[in-house]
């Protein structure tokens, strides 16, 4: 054996690596008989067998150079004593056994990816957490329906073929749940026990057989998943992806769930993998007992996203600065139930619903969602009060027993138009309160046209038709989607909706209005009470800049979760200006008439029940003198 001149016997990194004919195997082990198995890929045939031996090994690590192996044609496995190991710091795994059905370790066999790839002029989008619109998914429910009308239909491209239609609704950063490979089912010689994850990360041990279809399990955290990829080469497949999608000025953020037992060493090459490899934008770390403080100060993270439950960025950034690129985001669930809870109308939630609106977290980035792959989507939350998960297997004793959810009257699905009525305005309320509120907000794929689960708000081991997204929703609630479009173009449109830092409820530029303030009965006079549901929200649009320079306009926001109508008054606008109806939940899309002629004028509104109305600035338009001829 010789070494290959580009090819450095290092123990670190620990996964393959190539260089022509050359490889360089790095294996962790107790033991001293141990090496390499290598294997035709066509025909499964053992070729070689090659032990390490004590010169190879440092501390735990055996790191030898092999040559003359052809990366195309060849896999391999490890072996300990008279067991074969599959690399868990694999690339690639191309043996195509087909989605959840059971594998042996013979099928783990691993394959060589040598990164060749031509990125072209991709770029990292690096988009800023004020202008994220964020979008959860998993890669084979998202496309897997026959209705999704792509050529590959559960797939990296399946996603690629939905990009226009992404774009179209005004996404900036898909997230993915696992898409590196796991089991789906144990392995063969597995104990027949499969851990799996609950929406808080309790892992809860479940009865053999059932499907692992969410991933959340430790994984083979270097290769792309072979299944989620249409042809055999899933890295070339993913990377196709992601340049796709920075054509388009979109990001890509993975989901990692790593459990107790992943040594905490392991996690941070792991992330460097995917970021040099791959050109990922992001991660999102689930998992016990992260080093989540050495990993949000990485110097080679700076530039990738990192969400997480919570970050201490006192503690990790000290008394610096405000970091050049904001990169951490917080991604937590108590937004998700305290707005909830407001929506269905909840007492004593106006205080916390209006600071969870307006926050933002100094030098972090707030995702915030009303629906997550985990919980009832946004049509369930509106039609359920409790789960029903009973085709999980478990007697619907599995998932969260609390959804903050209201039924509108009926549980489950209802011909009762005043229900159904009453079901879209909730759905149009809580994507208001996503919309309009500051930060970075994030659904849940199919969240835009109402998909429903039926009721199961913990699909983990559902594939079929309640966990796909079924595309026909698109159409048949075309209101809904309709209605997500108008709030994305109305956010977009209006910068004061998502500034860069907290908006500070004061007067510091001395125009005669604060940036944020709050309204009730009377203008300036918000009613705060615990049971009051009901407030107006003004934002000045001076504090705010749009892309040609000017100013923004002036925003107010009336919302009213009681289930009777209540009065909010509209502050008097500077001279010249008077407010015109935007857009309303109880009215439809784009209810555009003029509140009242008069300028500078203070008045009170009716608030339907169960409503959210909203409210612009606009220019007075002058009067022509009577018996004035135009020219």
């Amino acid at each position: 054996m010789t070494e290959n001149d580009n090819l450095q016997m290092k123990p670190y990194p620990m996964n393959d690596r190539a260089e022509g004919e050359s490889v360089c195997f790095s294996f962790v082990s107790r033991t001293a008989s141990c090496g390499i198995m290598l294997y035709d890929r066509g025909t499964g045939r053992l070729l070689k067998k090659i032990p390490f031996t004590e010169k190879d090994r440092t501390g735990y690590v055996y790191c030898r150079i092999v040559e003359n192996i052809d990366v195309k044609t060849n896999t391999y496995l490890f072996y300990e004593e008279d067991r074969l190991v599959p690399d868990e710091r694999a690339k690639v795994f191309p043996q195509r056994t087909g989605y959840g059905r059971e594998r042996s370790i013979a099928d783990l066999k691993a394959g060589f990816d040598t990164g060749e790839f031509d990125w072209g002029e991709d770029c990292l989008p690096r988009i800023p957490y004020s202008q994220m619109i964020g979008y959860c998914l998993h890669v084979r429910g998202f496309t897997r329906h026959a209705s999704s009308g792509v050529r590959d239909r559960g797939t990296f491209s399946g996603i690629r073929e939905k990009i226009p239609y992404l774009k179209e609704i005004g996404v900036t950063t898909l997230e993915l749940q696992p898409a590196y490979e796991f089991m789906e089912v144990p392995l063969k010689e597995e104990e027949q026990r499969l851990p799996l994850m609950t929406p808080f990360g309790i892992m809860e041990e479940t009865s053999a057989g059932r499907l692992n279809y969410w991933g959340y399990k430790r994984g083979y955290y270097y290769a792309p998943k072979a299944a989620y990829a249409a042809a055999e080469d899933a890295p070339r497949e993913f990377r196709e992806l992601v340049r796709a999608l920075h054509e388009e000025r979109m990001e890509l953020v993975m989901q990692f769930y790593f459990p107790g037992d992943v040594n905490q060493n392991e996690i941070a090459p792991i992330l460097h993998y995917w970021v040099k490899a791959y050109h990922v934008d992001g991660f999102h770390l689930l998992g016990e007992d992260l080093p989540i403080d050495l990993l949000a100060s990485d110097d080679l993270l700076a530039d990738t996203k990192l969400w997480y439950c919570h970050f201490d960025t006192a503690r990790i950034y000290g008394k610096a600065e405000q970091p050049l690129y904001p990169h951490l985001g917080e991604y937590n669930d108590t937004w998700y139930y305290e707005m909830r809870k407001f929506l269905k109308g909840d007492g004593n939630m106006l205080g916390s619903v209006l600071y969870h609106m307006r926050h933002i977290p100094e030098k972090a980035g707030d995702i915030h969602y009303l629906t997550n792959y985990f919980g009832l989507t946004l049509a369930d939350m509106v039609s359920y009060d409790y789960k029903h998960n009973e085709t999980n297997g478990e007697e619907n004793r599995d998932g969260n027993d609390y959804n903050a959810s209201w039924n509108c009257g009926e549980e489950g699905t209802s011909r009762r138009q005043s229900v159904k009525k009453l079901r879209i305005k909730q759905m149009k309320n809580a994507m208001c309160l996503l919309l309009l509120s500051q930060s970075a907000p994030l659904i849940f794929m199919g969240d835009e046209f109402a998909n429903s689960q039926k009721g199961n708000n913990n699909p983990y081991c559902q594939d079929n038709a309640v966990a796909w997204l079924d595309w026909k929703d698109a159409k048949k609630n075309a209101e809904i989607l309709e209605f997500w479009k108008l709030l994305i173009a109305f956010r977009h449109r209006h910068p004061i909706l998502h500034p860069d830092r907290e908006l500070r409820l004061m007067d510091y530029l001395a125009c005669g209005y604060p940036d944020l303030s709050y309204h009730g009965k009377y203008a300036w006079q918000p009613q705060t009470e615990n049971g009051c549901r009901h407030v107006g929200i003004m934002l000045c649009g001076k504090y705010a800049k749009s892309g040609s320079g000017s100013d923004d306009t002036f925003l107010y926001i009336a919302m009213n979760m009681h289930w009777e109508s209540h009065k909010l008054a509209l502050p008097r606008l500077p001279k010249g200006m008077k407010w015109e109806a935007a857009f309303s939940t109880e009215n439809g899309i784009g209810t555009k008439t003029d509140l009242r002629e008069e300028e500078n004028s203070e008045w009170q509104r009716n608030i339907a029940p169960r409503s959210i109305q909203v409210y612009v600035s606009v220019p007075v338009k002058e009067k022509k003198a009577r018996g004035t001829v135009e020219k």
